[in-house]
């Protein structure tokens, strides 16, 4: 089970994390709802500010999103007209079995606790529907990226999600691997803003956070790869893990 308090800090800085989390490259999304025609019903669980939401309503999809924070529930609501996330969490969904055609988790799913969450989204799927977690995870090959998740204590890998959710539980087929590569164009600034709505960051001492702010200052103005950008490219590996439920 992860800390509670980590996993609803982010309700605090919801409309920076709407602002500068990087979205989810479209062809992600469809290869974790293939085979579903439009419109299918989707439950974007643990929806947080909308991010995926809005990616997923872009394909013509019809979506449902669950969210426990209730910052990130308004950020959601003001971002995505039209849309309302109901009050929620992974291990107790506020809908009727076989309700959805498809779960998807932007994000969120290494906050669930797991065996309660797989038994749950089972019961929400009807028979042969996705479940898909997602993740957008820097790329580290470069290395002013490896530094910057040194310095900023960022902790999540393409190998960390890959080797630890393996598995759904018996309720679920075996898991495929979807990997998609992207970038998010921002400023020295946007890329502090968009620290700043982490996890670690935002559940800091002043003196932790003032560390952090200080040696990513220093970086961006002694890596020879930064020195003097307007802006620059933070390259992403978007990481899909997708099931059927049996």
């Amino acid at each position: 089970m992860t800390d509670p308090t980590e996993a609803l800090s982010f309700g605090a800085a919801a409309a920076e994390y709407d602002r500068f989390r990087p979205r989810y490259p479209e062809e992600a999304l469809r290869w974790a709802l293939d085979g579903l025609a439009a419109p299918a019903r989707v439950v974007d669980l643990g929806a947080g500010t909308g991010i995926l939401t809005r990616g997923v309503l872009a394909l013509k999809h019809q979506v449902v999103p669950v969210e426990p924070d209730p910052g990130m529930r308004a950020q959601l609501a003001a971002a995505t007209p039209g849309t309302t996330a109901l009050a929620g969490s992974a291990e107790t969904v506020p809908l009727p079995d076989g309700a959805a055609d498809a779960v998807l988790v932007g994000q969120a799913y290494h906050w669930f606790d797991r065996e309660p969450a797989h038994a749950e989204i089972a019961r929400v799927l009807r028979p042969g529907g996705t479940f898909a977690p997602i993740w957008n995870v820097r790329y580290e090959g470069v290395d002013w990226v490896a530094e910057l998740g040194r310095v900023a204590h960022l902790g999540d890998n393409a190998g960390n999600v890959v080797e630890k959710y393996a598995d759904f539980g018996p309720a679920f087929t075996p898991v495929e691997l979807g990997e998609f590569a992207h970038t998010a164009t921002l400023t020295p600034e946007e890329v502090v803003a968009m620290l700043h709505t982490r996890s670690h960051w935002l559940t800091a001492t002043p003196a932790e956070r003032d560390r952090v702010d200080r040696e990513l200052r220093e970086l961006f103005a002694t890596h020879p790869d930064l020195v003097g950008r307007a802006t620059v490219e933070l390259p992403y590996r978007t990481l899909v893990l997708r099931s059927r439920r049996r």
